[in-house]
């Protein structure tokens, strides 16, 4: 059995010395290269357990958030994307906006030839909601809209 000095090591999300953000915080994401920018390749993370408040009541929302993205040089490194979408969990912002935030934040960090953040939110008071948003740069636009067709879609079901 490793001792709790032993396992703190093995990432910063188990050091003590790591300060939890207590609001939104976009400076704690960071990013890598690619080994393979002449790939096009799909990189998706889920994150089942994203907490926000509602803006208005400060009641707490909870939401699965599925990020998307075709890398180009730079990647966002999974640690600093949990602690992240953590930070969100003091902010009171709607759904739709904390959906798009996450985009336009991981847009301007990495420059991906695409990406598209969906939140997943759990009902409250009977309604559900699923923001969807999506970026692509110019040789990508025809995914970006078929990809929201298709999410237009699927809500019509």
């Amino acid at each position: 059995m490793r001792t709790q000095e032993e396992l703190a090591g093995i990432t910063l999300l188990g050091d003590r010395k790591v300060k939890y953000p207590d609001t939104y915080a976009p400076d704690i994401l960071e990013t890598f290269l690619n080994k393979h920018p002449e790939n096009e390749y799909l990189v998706t993370f889920h994150c089942p357990e994203f907490t926000t408040l509602c803006p208005l009541t400060g009641q707490p929302d909870f939401a699965k958030i599925v990020i998307s993205y075709i890398p180009r040089e730079r990647m966002v490194e999974s640690k600093s994307l949990k602690l992240y979408l953590f930070s969100f969990r003091n902010h009171g912002d709607f759904h739709e906006d904390c959906v798009n935030i996450i985009m336009k934040d991981l847009v301007r960090l990495m420059d991906p030839r695409y990406l598209e953040v969906t939140g997943i939110f759990t009902p409250r008071g009977g309604i559900s909601i699923h923001p969807f948003a999506n970026y692509a740069d110019a040789e990508h636009e025809a995914l970006k809209k078929s990809r929201l067709l298709a999410q237009m879609e699927e809500t019509l079901r």
